[in-house]
Order: C-alpha cells, then sequence, then structure tokens
C-alpha cells in the first residue's frame, strides 16, 4: 500500500501522467498516475485514501513549489495533468458517496475574457484537494453563475480574469450574484488583480495563486 502511495505521489508532484508520458525523465517507461491508481484501487487501497493521502498532499506540494517560484506554470499543469488522470478513475466513488467532497466550487473566466490557464490551474488545484468542481468555462456572464448557485446553493463561487479590460466586469458580476444569494463567498484571481481591487468590488477574496485559493475555501469548510 505505501509504496503505491508513495508512486502516485510522485507521479503527480512531478507530472507523471501515464507509462507513455516522456516527463518527467526521471520517470520515463515507468507507469504514471493512471496506471498506479488503477493499481492502487485493484489493490484494495480505499478512493478515500488515494485522495487523502496521495493526491492532496501532492497537490499541496506542487502549489507551495509554485509559490515560492522553485516551479512555474508549465509544471504546474503537468501535475494537474497527472492529478486529473488519477481524478477521473476516483470520480464514480465521489457519485456514489464512497467520497465525501469537501464542497462545491463553481469557477469561471468572467464575460468577455477567453483564457482559461489560470481558470484551469484553479479548478485542477480545487478538485485535487477534495472539493467538487463545477467549472463554466471561459465568457461567463453573471446568469450562467447564478444558474450554477442555484443548483448547488452553498457552492463557493471563483471568478477569473487576465486582461484589465475584462477585469472590471468582475463588479458587476459579484454584485449580481450577492443580490441573489447574499451569503455566497466569491473569490477572485488573474494577473492584474490585487487586494485593493477585491475589496472595491466586494468580492470576499483575492487569491494570488491556486495554492491561496485551495487554502481560503479549506479554511471555509472546516
Amino acid at each position: 500500500m505505501n509504496e503505491l502511495i508513495e508512486k502516485l505521489h510522485e507521479c503527480v508532484e512531478f507530472g507523471k501522467v501515464d507509462k507513455k508520458s516522456p516527463y518527467p525523465p526521471q520517470l520515463k517507461g515507468q507507469d504514471g498516475s493512471l496506471e498506479i491508481t488503477k493499481a492502487a484501487l485493484e489493490a484494495g487501497i480505499s478512493a478515500a485514501d488515494i485522495l487523502d493521502i496521495a493526491l492532496v498532499p501532492a497537490m499541496a506540494k506542487v502549489g507551495d513549489k509554485f509559490s515560492e517560484n522553485k516551479i512555474f506554470v508549465p509544471q504546474m499543469l503537468m501535475s494537474a495533468r497527472a492529478m486529473g488522470a488519477a481524478m477521473v478513475q476516483l470520480k464514480p466513488y465521489f457519485a456514489s458517496g464512497a467520497i465525501q467532497a469537501k464542497g462545491t466550487f463553481i469557477i469561471g473566466t468572467v464575460k468577455g475574457d477567453l483564457h482559461d490557464i489560470g481558470k484551469n490551474l484553479v479548478a485542477m488545484m480545487v478538485e485535487g484537494a477534495g472539493w467538487s468542481v463545477v467549472d463554466l468555462g471561459v465568457d461567463v456572464n453573471s446568469d450562467k453563475f447564478i444558474a450554477a448557485l442555484t443548483e448547488n446553493p452553498k457552492a463557493i463561487i471563483g471568478l477569473s480574469a487576465l486582461l484589465t479590460t475584462t477585469m472590471v466586469n468582475m463588479e458587476e458580476i459579484v454584485a449580481n450574484i450577492k443580490a441573489k444569494n447574499p451569503g455566497t463567498q466569491v473569490l477572485i484571481g488573474g494577473a492584474p488583480l490585487n487586494d485593493d481591487f477585491c475589496t472595491k468590488i466586494k468580492a470576499d477574496f483575492y487569491a494570488p495563486n491556486p495554492q491561496k485559493a485551495v487554502q481560503y475555501i479549506n479554511q471555509l469548510a472546516s
């Protein structure tokens, strides 16, 4: 059990998706997160243990390294892909109730903005931390966020924007969400944003990187 968990942790930390994946070089030709997750489930390791002991700590380590500038977006994307390959195997256990999600996180890039790398990273990190994620994609207006919130009443919402011309749309979206569901927590993130802008538009939290977003919503769930 420990060996499979350790191998899975290593695959996610360093971005080894499957056996065919050439990255990272030191794991070339070895099984990746896809195969190891399957093997762990077949060996009788619970889906909850795979998530809690391997995936969540691995993604937390990736997030810490990213925050400390020890790795950069390409490496983080590979880790997120490796985690995603493992999560595909675990999704049936979420659906069956064998794994209890910490909560639901709705995320989207705001209307007018088609950039999704940052959004995707946050979504993958949040999912890897044990949350159910509803990804609305890009160019998302208030109505789509509110509709998703109606289906998931206790969800937390994340808004992403990369452009100064689209970040201004966040204010309207936050106002509309709060008007419809006053208690909803709304996070914002993106390159041009900061704490002052967060305060100005009355959002609840500004996340400068994916790990900060994960830390914040985990606090809300505790």
